[in-house]
């Protein structure tokens, strides 16, 4: 599952963006993927490991909702579930 946010810039810098990615790994846990950044800038990654999938829907679902309220747009969701 893969969702992409994106702020409204001012006209002055390039846009903020925020990628939520949902990735089974090796050993039957889950991964949390966020990267955030300028668009055509620089990024960050961070990566959180949860037990099973619920847990990292979950912390995806919060993620998406911190970033709504700071002002962020949904602009891509891709995935076989979308989140609530």
């Amino acid at each position: 599952m893969r969702l992409f946010l994106q702020q409204r810039s001012d006209g002055s810098e390039a846009p903020r963006f925020v990628q939520l990615m949902l990735q089974p790994d090796l050993l039957g846990g889950w991964a949390l993927v966020r990267e955030s950044g300028q668009i055509g800038g620089r990024s960050q990654l961070r990566r959180s490991q949860f037990l099973d999938r619920e847990s990292a829907l979950s912390a995806l679902e919060q993620a998406r909702d911190q970033q709504l309220k700071r002002g962020f747009q949904l602009m891509f969701s891709q995935g076989t579930e979308a989140p609530k």
